[in-house]
């Protein structure tokens, strides 16, 4: 790569606009009282008796002083630091200076580092940071070292030498201003100290009263100090190679993570220089070294045609024409170094069998082409993906073989010989297969092994002991004993082969000897009895069974072929798994073949998941193990029929029932663990299947309009609120994306102004659609509301062409409702805050809800890494995150390339911009070299080859040759008919590698000949001829051509297969980069009932019992609200035959009711609540075979369960509260992990009936538990008249406990985490954050807060006073209304952090007096 590319790399990797480096503990449970004994955490690994002497000095001298007392100290100071400038030489202004791009990065990477309008002093602190480590220490305030103002502190070097300054300047910044002045007035003030100040070398010399001869002789006599220019330039140039030296790059000042997380690392650099497509380099990371060969490709692709095959489902005469695709893919990815969407749409010819067959109706039609050709798609785009991800595999494999290899070659030259790694090593096709011969290598050669290390490691080292199994079966090998194991007959591996049926069939020989009787003429010292001997016999030859490669073999190939999975829950998950848990499903499930898990894999994984929780064991077992066992038997016994034929069978018997334990244990873990992973492939490709198809969505089209075209936009959306008395807030978006005008409606269903309103700005804007959505069941309302005003009030849409009628007309305006996934993650974003800081919340959401419709592709792509929080699968939370993103990122890859990126759009457009690490060849890091370089070239790009490099023009080269041969044609470049150099095929999908093929289709169907093209060529350069199709629009020609002959000519004459080519030629020529993506997605009826209520029909069905809220009682029924914001319809005799209605019901109370119906359309339901169908509860049904589910333990478990409530006396309680429900605390967190902090919910309590339990949502993944003893209770289920809160807090009832405790504490939270001094992340993150900030700042100290995710409504105030001090922890207690640290409250963030202070200082001044410091 040339060196212009080199200097783009420096300082290229941009920040994002906030740092946020969560990382919370998952750890949560009930809220505990502490030790407050210790009033210093210390967070150091050791505790240290004293405080070191700056520390002491500090404690000893206040940290508040009076003002004489503080001038006193300040004279000091000032004078040792005017001392200390005297002794050094002034440092230029630009040293060591990083530049303005650099600063932004280093600010952008901690959101408390805050660059002001002028970054050059807040710069020069970070220097300092290395050079004045010794000031670090110097004596400050209370007030200055744990200041909240993040100001600079004043430079003490003026602007020009310190030797040189007048005298008048020399207590200039003795006293530090409270309030720094702004940059005009410091510049200001460092001009006219340059403009001040003596200009002359040397020191400043008062002349006054000295005449010219007076000066001249004393010139003479002293001289004017150039003599000893040489002395003082020497000093200059060792300065400069100090601060050279010295020089701060980001990695001495941030933590490895945050770089890597920015991509700042050196490792990313280098991705951005070499010459390789980005995710290539990042997959192939770990096999740099691997050689490859014809011979590789070959095995390779065998390998992965075996693999793929069997699912392909292709006619048997395909299988070579699909193996040598495949041969040919690998070429491309390895030796071209192409991506998927390169070869999937420049060499498609090589993933097509094509065949020409004699055209059986050439006799009856003479114009008929005597062959026709009939093309097989043997390879998909998604086949690509699967053949790259084998690749990376097969190099793991071969990784492993290699090393396997090696060690063997090792035992070779040792005089070993086996045939049996001779044999299989290169048979090996699985890494279990590899595995398995290395656990064989390492037991049957363990002792030459050893000696070959302690020959390699030369005679000096000493050679590791080996364990104590490994040296018992050494000693039966050396020993007489082994005799006996070669005595039961056949070897292990000839045993194996038996039972694989390779070969003819070998029978075990018996000893003419009994067992017993051999046994005792083989005792030795190590085995001195007979039974001693037949004992190490069995477990040696059980080991050798056990180690037997082809005898794991056989296992794992019966265990995939008769494997059965049940599962068996534990005690813990006896109880946790009640009916309403997710994992119930799975809790009795037994006998499932694996080939019903590989219809629905994601049972497997939730059974996985469930045992790594120890809620259920998961077994695997044979279902033919009885006749598996006799199977392998008959394979070992000898067919000998005589006493000692049956002893030695009895033996052998017994060797296979311990080698079959081992074995059995091995395989199954193995079987299950590649199970899981196949279970995930499935998974995975699901997900990536969901994914395509939310990406494959053109913009929303207007009608009349082609397919691409963008729609103005309106949207609307009333969030969470009522419509009838919330704001329904509403934006204008042009089809550029710009937002040009938002605002918000009261009341649009009643209010007559509002709704004129609205059609007033309908009527101005003329909008394409109208676009809706929300967060609950009442936007339902609110799409009624809107389509009611357009019908009313007549607002049409557009106007467009009627074929039909051969007129222009128009309709109703269409109201749409948007899938708002991508607009609830976007809302509160910080990318969303800082595109528009003045919006709120609901007018950002409605924002993305019009750029979804604009172009659903951009919206998902600028989601990033945040994809994966998008709901693309039910069971997606059982699939790795990192392998989930990986798959989702290939479907974004696949669609970005088939739209193209407008490169010239992308580089002045951010939006846009978040394309470009998904065309081919690119990545996160080659896109942002990308725009660095296209940005050092003009900024804008008028061919594909200017990406390369262009000498004549000034253009230096911003991608690599085979990284631009990727991404070329999947870069376009809108066509400027001004511009002569500007090429149209530029502006398709043709890559310039087939310029000259779609070149000379042009002038064939322009009918021009050799000389015509000559000629226009000439004199209007290579793009002439398209130009010229263009411009006459003589494209429909193109069609007119047969291109087959041209392509046949191609492929007799040079070799290349470009049938499949030229086809693409045509479509470009015809129509340039056409839309191919489907038409917009409308949602279906259940999509927007699950968008607005949260609610699958899974989780909200007929038969369920619901707690519902009464709104409304009439005579003949009642309206009721469920939870899910749906309204609900109670009839009166679905309430009690022989009661009124009107006298069970009452308006706010909270009943049970089963549901009858739900109309989905609607949002409405019918329910009862008589008590018989109440007492029947909803068991939800799973489709398994009788002898699939445990009914048996089921039951047992049921009436266990029944018997300990019993016992306990709980009974299930339930409240008439909308906020209670029957959960548990883990189904509490659940419920909750969706909702945003401060939510709540009341269950029941696990320490009986007169306790209740409240659970709110601290942050994520922080839940708090709260008890609650009720007293004054009417009976045994009411809510007690009084509800007590940790023996301290008393309410009446919950609605008082709920606002005046909870969402009180909650506020405070919300104060706390917006504080400026809080921090995001564990408090390891904060104190290596601390230790960070003060390395920079060595004279500052600082302080910030953090979350404890281990006991809930506490954080962390975390301090370093000094560079050279430890890094300290108080807790601070939310309570309600106020903050608690060291027992005192504070009301507010204001008086905790002033208190923070004097407290500190207190308790330093107290371990002073103490002798010095207590250790914490």
């Amino acid at each position: 790569m040339s060196n212009d590319m080199r200097d783009l790399i420096d300082g290229e990797a941009e920040l994002d606009e906030e740092e946020d480096d969560e990382s919370f503990d998952e750890e949560t449970g009930e809220s505990r009282a502490r030790d407050r004994n210790d009033i210093l955490d210390d967070s150091s690994e050791e505790d240290e008796d004293d405080d070191d002497e700056e520390e002491a000095r500090r404690i000893r001298e206040g940290f508040i002083v009076d003002e004489d007392e503080e001038e006193e100290a300040d004279d000091s100071e000032e004078r040792e630091r005017r001392r200390k400038k005297k002794r050094r030489r002034a440092e230029r202004e630009e040293e060591e200076q990083l530049d303005e791009e650099d600063l932004d990065l280093i600010g952008e990477a901690n959101p408390e580092w805050e660059r002001k309008s002028q970054p050059q002093t807040k710069f020069k602190r970070l220097k300092r940071g290395h050079r004045d480590e010794d000031r670090g220490n110097e004596r400050r305030g209370l007030a200055e070292i744990f200041s909240d103002d993040e100001d600079d502190v004043v430079d003490e070097r003026p602007y020009g030498r310190a030797s040189h300054r007048a005298q008048a300047d020399e207590f200039d910044d003795f006293i530090e201003d409270d309030y720094p002045e702004d940059d005009e007035e410091r510049i200001q003030r460092q001009v006219d100290r340059e403009v001040a100040r003596p200009r002359d070398k040397g020191l400043a010399v008062d002349a006054t009263g000295l005449d010219k001869d007076a000066l001249d002789d004393m010139e003479a006599i002293f001289g004017n100090g150039e003599d000893y220019d040489w002395a003082l330039e020497q000093e200059e140039v060792d300065e400069d190679l100090e601060r050279e030296q010295q020089t701060i790059e980001l990695k001495d000042v941030f933590e490895p993570s945050q770089l890597q997380e920015k991509l700042l690392t050196d490792e990313d650099n280098q991705i951005r220089i070499v010459d390789e497509p980005e995710r290539f380099q990042l997959d192939r990371k770990p096999f740099k070294e691997q050689q490859t060969s014809n011979e590789y490709f070959k095995e390779e692709a065998r390998w992965i045609t075996n693999l793929m095959w069997p699912k392909k489902q292709l006619p048997s005469d395909l299988h070579g024409p699909f193996n040598k695709a495949i041969y040919k893919v690998l070429e491309f990815f390895i030796i071209d170094g192409v991506e998927v969407p390169y070869v999937f749409q420049h060499r498609r010819d090589y993933l097509i069998h094509a065949k020409k067959i004699r055209n059986q109706d050439g006799r009856d039609h003479p114009d008929a082409p005597e062959y026709t050709v009939d093309a097989e798609k043997l390879l998909t785009q998604d086949d690509l993906w699967r053949i790259l991800e084998l690749d990376i595999k097969f190099r793991s494999l071969v990784e492993k073989r290699n090393a396997l290899e090696k060690s063997f070659a090792g035992l070779k030259e040792a005089g070993v010989e086996d045939h049996i790694l001779e044999e299989m090593i290169r048979e090996a096709a699985t890494l279990e297969e590899l595995q398995d011969l290395q656990d064989y290598l390492n037991f049957q050669y363990s002792a030459q092994l050893k000696d070959i290390a302690a020959m390699g490691n030369g005679a000096s080292k000493e050679v590791k002991r080996p364990g104590a199994k490994t040296a018992l079966f050494e000693r039966i090998r050396r020993s007489k004993a082994y005799n006996f194991v070669r005595a039961l007959g056949i070897s292990p591996d000839r045993l194996a082969k038996n039972a694989l049926r390779e070969g003819k069939k070998v029978s075990s020989d018996d000893d003419a000897k009994l067992p017993m009787d051999l046994a005792d003429s083989l005792v030795d010292d190590d085995f001195p009895t007979g039974s001693q001997v037949v004992t190490a016999a069995r477990q040696m030859y059980a080991e050798e069974l056990f180690m037997s490669p082809r005898m794991r073999k056989h296992f794992r190939i019966q265990f995939y072929a008769m494997g059965c999975v049940s599962c068996h829950r534990t005690e813990k998950g006896l109880r946790k798994i009640d009916e309403a848990h997710p994992y119930y499903e799975i809790k009795y499930l037994i006998n499932h073949t694996i080939r019903d898990l590989a219809v629905r894999p994601e049972i497997f994984l939730k059974m996985m998941k469930a045992e790594d929780e120890g809620l259920v064991e998961v077994q695997l077992r044979l279902e033919n193990e009885r006749e598996f066992r006799r199977q392998l038997y008959n394979e070992f016994a000898s067919d000998n029929f005589s006493e000692s034929a049956d002893a030695w069978n009895s033996e052998r018997q017994k060797v296979l029932d311990i080698a079959f334990s081992k074995l059995e244990k091995v395989i199954a873990k193995g079987v299950k663990d590649s199970l899981r992973t196949a279970c995930q492939e499935e998974l995975l490709k699901t997900c990536r299947e969901e994914y395509f198809k939310r990406l494959d969505q053109a913009p929303l089209k207007p009608k009349g309009m082609v397919l691409g075209t963008t729609p103005r936009v309106l949207t609307l959306s009333n969030g969470m609120g009522d419509p009838n008395r919330d704001p329904i807030y509403w934006t204008w978006v042009e089809e550029d994306g710009r937002v040009v005008e938002h605002g918000k409606f009261i009341n649009l269903a009643r209010d007559e102004s509002q709704r004129e309103l609205f059609a007033e700005l309908v009527r101005r804007r003329n909008p394409d659609v109208v676009g809706v959505s929300g967060f609950s069941a009442d936007t339902h309302r609110l799409i009624k509301d809107i389509e009611g005003i357009i019908s009313e009030k007549g607002l049409m849409g557009p106007e467009y062409d009627d074929p039909e009628a051969n007129e222009y007309r128009s309709d109703l305006l269409e109201v749409v409702v948007v899938n708002d996934e991508v607009a609830r993650l976007y809302k509160d974003s910080p990318r969303a805050v800082a595109e528009h800081p003045t919006l709120n919340s609901l007018s950002r959401y409605c924002i993305a809800l019009a750029r979804y419709m604009q172009n659903p592709m951009k919206e998902y792509a600028a989601l990033g890494r945040d994809v994966t929080s998008l709901l693309i699968h039910p069971y997606q939370q059982y699939l790795p995150q990192d392998k989930l993103y990986k798959h989702l990122e290939t479907a974004m890859v696949d669609i970005v390339n088939l739209c193209g990126v407008d490169l010239n759009e992308a580089i002045g457009d951010p939006y846009t911009a978040n394309l470009l690490p998904y065309v081919a060849g690119l990545g996160p890091r080659k896109a942002q070299l990308l725009i660095k370089g296209v940005n050092a070239n003009g900024g804008v790009v008028t061919s594909r080859d200017e990406l390369v490099g262009d000498p004549e023009r000034h253009k230096i080269p911003v991608l690599g040759p085979r990284v631009w041969n990727n991404a070329a044609s999947f870069l376009y470049i809108e066509h400027d008919s001004t511009n002569p150099d500007s090429d149209p095929l530029d502006n398709t999908r043709i890559h310039p590698e087939d310029y000259d093929l779609a070149r000379k289709v042009a002038a064939d169907a322009l009918g021009l000949d050799e000389e015509d093209v000559k000629a226009e060529v000439d004199e209007n350069g290579p793009g002439a001829i398209v130009r010229k199709l263009f411009k006459e629009d003589e494209q429909e020609k193109v069609n007119e051509l047969i291109l087959e002959e041209y392509a046949e000519q191609l492929e007799r004459e040079y070799q290349q297969r470009k049938r499949a080519t030229l086809e693409a030629i045509r479509a470009e020529l015809m129509g340039p980069y056409e839309e191919l993506r489907k038409n917009f997605a409308v949602l279906s009826t259940d999509q927007i009932f699950t968008m607005f209520t949260g609610e699958t029909r899974d989780s909200l069905c007929e038969g369920m019992i619901v707690p519902v809220n009464v709104r409304v009682v009439k005579d003949d029924f009642a309206i009721v609200k469920l939870d899910c914001g749906i309204e609900g319809r109670v009839e009166s005799h679905e309430v009690s035959y022989r009661h009124s209605i009107k006298d069970l019901l009452q308006v706010g109370q909270t009943a049970q009711a089963k549901l009858i119906d739900i109309n989905r359309k609607d949002f409405v339901c019918k329910l009862t609540m008589r008590e018989e169908e109440l007492r029947r509860p909803f068991r939800r049904h799973y489709n398994y075979a009788r002898d699939q589910w445990n009914y048996k333990l089921e039951e047992a478990d049921r009436e266990e369960l029944r018997e300990k409530d019993k016992v306990t006396g709980r009974t299930q309680r339930v409240i008439k509260h909308p906020l209670f429900k029957p959960f548990n605390s883990t189904q509490a967190e659940e419920y909750l992990g969706g909702l945003p902090p401060g939510e709540v919910v009341i269950r029941p309590s696990s320490k009986g009936n007169d306790h209740l339990a409240v659970t709110w949502k601290v942050a994520d993944g922080v839940y708090q538990h709260i008890d609650v003893l009720e007293l004054q209770k009417d009976n045994e289920f009411s809510v007690g008249k009084v509800l007590r809160v940790g023996n301290k807090y008393t309410y009446t009832d919950l609605d008082e406990l709920i606002v005046e405790h909870v969402k009180a504490m909650a506020k405070k939270v919300e104060e706390l985490m917006q504080h400026e001094k809080f921090q995001k992340g564990s408090r390891a993150d904060l104190e290596k954050w601390l230790t960070t900030y003060i390395d920079a700042n060595p004279n500052r100290s600082t302080y910030a807060f953090c979350l404890d995710t281990k006991h809930p409504g506490y954080f962390y105030l975390c301090f370093k006073a000094s560079r050279g001090s430890k890094v300290n922890a108080w807790m601070v207690r939310v309570i309600p209304h106020a903050f608690e640290l060291l027992k005192s409250q504070y009301p507010d963030m204001r008086a905790l952090c002033n208190g923070f202070k004097l407290r500190y200082q207190s308790e330093m001044l107290k371990m002073h007096a103490g002798g010095g410091g207590r250790g914490h």
